[in-house]
């Protein structure tokens, strides 16, 4: 029998970034159990709870990264550590 995931490319950094959108989706999950979040507003034209602000940045992140992959020659690290630092900027200031 094939193996059920040979189709897919799961090479170590996808399977790391996978894991990290796992871990960051259980930790936003019991940070909002212990601590329930309030809307607030940031730079974002809404209000926002801190979920709210995870996924606009994680979906930013991913058009920065695929913004870098089409447009650029550099290494896509490059374009992955910026794509962090927007999710970290929407985290904390959207």
């Amino acid at each position: 029998m094939e193996n059920l995931f040979s189709w897919m490319a799961w090479s170590p950094p996808v399977a790391i970034f996978f894991s990290c959108i796992g871990l960051m989706l259980a930790g936003m999950t019991i940070w909002q159990v212990r601590s329930p979040s309030i809307e607030r507003r940031g730079f974002l034209p809404m209000a926002t709870t801190r979920g709210d602000r995870l996924f606009i940045g994680l979906l930013t992140a991913a058009y920065v990264n695929l913004a870098w992959a089409g447009l650029s020659d550099l290494h896509q690290g490059f374009g992955a550590a910026i794509g962090f630092v927007v999710l970290l900027i929407v985290m904390r200031w959207g």
